[in-house]
């Protein structure tokens, strides 16, 4: 299948928050820099005074003063949009606790100006299908967590049942038993979640009141029903994971203790799970991807390096005291561009074939209409010549028309890949010109400059306008010419 053979890499974004109420009241230096225009984000190590700003470039950076639509409409609707087309989508934020994750993929659901990705990915999807014209679609959502190295599923009543992770070749990695509603609208997706977020693990740290203990994955399943030019109906698949990560904590800085420490201890082992996969993908040495060293890596395999389209969205704080973390998030995101996705549209092998086919029709189509267009400057040039001849046996010389080459040249059969690669030669040979002195048997083609034949070839011009062609042998001599 043509479309999807073509690997891509990770978006990656950053965000940057604002200094909190703590973190003003003890004073701390702002040590972040965001450069939106360039898309950089720049951090000072606090503890020296003389050392030089690290610099980082990304796809887009968004700093204090951002709007949660301005992240969405860059970052995700292309993403969305092309679940919404059968591909296989990821959004997941990453970075320190209490740097705006939540709030990021979350926001207020309720606040246009203050909904986050999870929301306005709603809004974007039953907006899409409300104006599709001869497609059916099906929208079905699961919410998982993972709470300490265990898969929950938080939209069934048992949620603290512990679900397996399975995989196969058709559907990848999966989770066994997970639940699945079908939604109809944007009231019934926002209900489901806000029920799964109730049984969602939170707790209070000193760096974060609600500090998210499990990573949780919200999942969309949309299947399209669409008629076919074969008169039958043909099914594509798109689903898109929106993950909100729980955060890299100290626990000399959270102050965890008992369940606390247990949960930051397990929520640390799987980021540091992801950030060697991500680590594996991109230095090129590796042999072995990691992703069975955790269940969030397990889960993410297909995100990472495999068939779907990701968008990273990094999250940093501005403090001083968070000096340390902010560089190891801005490290990890450097690195997740270079990794290389292979995403393709998930439909059935057969319309996978005929879409292949398809496009191959529209490829030949294309290079027939080059043809079409070599051949008319072929006919064109061919009308030139025959009305040359005929103005040098009467003795009249015919101007050619606006837009028409006066010099007539013999134009081959060749293919549209020789004829392009021959405009390109053309182009970068600035010096090149026609060899005319070894038409015209003058001199040796070396004893002259490009200057010369130029001025040549314009004597050659003023002579025919000049004069009337009669005899025999003059007749014979600018055919030589022409030809």
């Amino acid at each position: 299948m043509s479309i999807g053979k073509k690997s891509e890499a990770v978006k990656v974004v950053v965000r940057c928050r604002p200094l909190n109420k703590k973190e003003e009241a003890t004073n701390q230096e702002r040590i972040v820099e965001v450069d939106v225009r360039l898309g950089q984000v720049s951090v000072r190590n606090p503890k020296s005074s003389g050392s030089l700003l690290k610099t980082f470039t990304f796809d887009a950076v968004y700093d204090v003063g951002s709007k949660q639509n301005e992240l969405y409409d860059y970052a995700c609707k292309p993403l969305i949009d092309s679940v919404l087309h059968g591909f296989n989508g990821t959004i997941f934020a990453y970075g320190q606790t209490g740097t705006g994750k939540t709030y990021t993929m979350e926001g207020v659901p309720t606040d246009p100006e203050r909904r986050g990705v999870i929301p306005n990915s709603f809004q974007h999807i039953f907006t899409h299908i409300s104006r599709s014209q001869n497609q059916q679609y099906l929208v079905r959502v699961s919410y998982i967590e993972i709470y300490q190295e265990e898969i929950r599923d938080l939209l069934c009543k048992d949620n603290n049942k512990k679900l397996e992770l399975k995989e196969n070749p058709e559907l990848g990695v999966y989770v066994k038993d997970l639940s699945s509603v079908v939604t109809k609208n944007i009231k019934e997706i926002e209900h489901v979640m806000n029920l799964g977020n109730q049984s969602r693990s939170v707790g209070f740290t000193k760096m974060n009141e609600r500090s998210s203990r499990s990573h949780a994955i919200f999942v969309i399943t949309i299947e399209c029903s669409e008629m076919g030019i074969d008169g039958e109906d043909h099914i594509r698949v798109g689903k898109l994971n929106m993950v909100d990560l729980a955060g890299s904590e100290r626990q000399s800085k959270t102050g965890a203790q008992g369940q606390r420490f247990k949960e930051a201890a397990k929520i640390n082992l799987s980021l540091s799970a992801l950030g060697n996969v991500i680590s594996a993908l991109v230095d090129g040495k590796s042999t072995h991807v990691p992703y069975r060293d955790s269940k969030l890596t397990r889960l993410l395999q297909d995100s990472l390096g495999g068939n779907s389209k990701t968008v990273m969205v990094a999250t940093v704080g501005p403090a001083s005291c968070h000096y340390d973390e902010t560089l190891t998030t801005l490290r990890y995101a450097n690195r997740a561009k270079n990794i290389r996705n292979k995403p393709k549209i998930n439909e059935d092998p057969k319309d996978a074939l005929l879409r292949e086919f398809q496009e191959e029709i529209a490829r030949l189509k294309v290079q027939l209409e080059e043809r079409g267009m070599l051949a008319k400057e072929r006919r064109r040039r061919r009308r030139n010549s025959m009305r040359m001849k005929r103005s040098i046996s009467s003795g009249e010389v015919e101007t050619p028309r606006d837009g028409e080459v006066g010099v007539v040249e013999t134009v081959q059969e060749e293919s549209v890949e020789d004829y392009w690669w021959k405009q390109q030669m053309a182009k970068t040979s600035a010096n090149y010109k026609p060899d005319i002195s070894r038409k015209l048997g003058i001199v040796d083609e070396k004893a002259k400059t490009v200057e010369e034949l130029l001025k040549e070839q314009q004597s050659v011009e003023i002579l025919i306008e000049k004069y009337k062609v009669s005899s025999f042998h003059t007749v014979f001599f600018f055919m030589q010419i022409i030809h």
